[in-house]
């Protein structure tokens, strides 16, 4: 893993030759060594096509690909940063949650609906995170900002979990989701945001949920 948790807010990743990492543009905090920070234009591993995917899916967080030998520390906005390491399966995270990761993960982007349906349409529009999410596949690690504090919590065929969508920072593994109408006590004491859903994970994996209902 190239990610080393100096505390909850900020990151130290390990840039050696021939391996390439991609961070969100204004990510970079210090570094050392000979290290260089270009501009990216080709959308990460999925090529143009991937780049033209995002932008239709208001998915292009601009990206830098980091590239040398040396040291580079990572952090953005006071965000919390999680690292969440992959071995092989898909991650999928809104893009704008990136804050970086390895350039050996296949990047792409997924319609939603895909996934759960006309009610995964409708997650997107209820949470303003559009019907487009963003995926990394492969062996490596991300790193990912949230308000908060991040949880992981395992989804297995016997339990599936229940996530306020507003909370939902990013998930993985063999993981369907399906939005469902949650009225209960938060509507009735005043704390519902005006759309009252609960978006239900459900197979093998994790999802990873923040301590707040702010979005980035």
């Amino acid at each position: 893993m190239p990610f080393t948790e100096i505390n909850s807010k900020m990151v130290e990743a390990t840039v050696v030759p021939g391996q390439k990492l991609y961070s969100q543009r204004g990510a970079m905090l210090a570094y050392r060594g000979e290290v260089t920070f270009t501009p990216n234009i080709q959308g990460g591993q999925g090529g143009v096509m991937s780049m033209i995917g995002r932008r239709v899916a208001n998915e292009a967080t601009p990206l830098m690909t980091v590239e040398g030998q040396g040291t580079v520390m990572f952090g953005h906005g006071g965000h919390h940063i999680q690292v969440i390491s992959l071995a092989g399966d898909t991650l999928y995270v809104e893009a704008d949650r990136l804050l970086a990761f390895d350039g050996s993960l296949q990047q792409g982007t997924m319609f939603m609906g895909s996934q759960g349906g006309v009610m995964g349409m409708v997650r997107g529009q209820v949470t303003g995170q559009g019907l487009f999410t963003t995926t990394l596949k492969g062996h490596g690690a991300v790193a990912v900002m949230a308000h908060g504090g991040v949880v992981e919590l395992p989804i297995t065929p016997q339990g599936p979990v229940h996530v306020d969508p507003q909370a939902y920072v990013a998930h993985h593994g063999d993981v369907r989701n399906k939005l469902s109408a949650a009225l209960g006590w938060r509507e009735m004491v005043g704390r519902g945001s005006g759309e009252a859903f609960q978006l239900e994970l459900s197979g093998s994996g994790a999802v990873y949920v923040q301590a707040s209902e702010e979005k980035l």
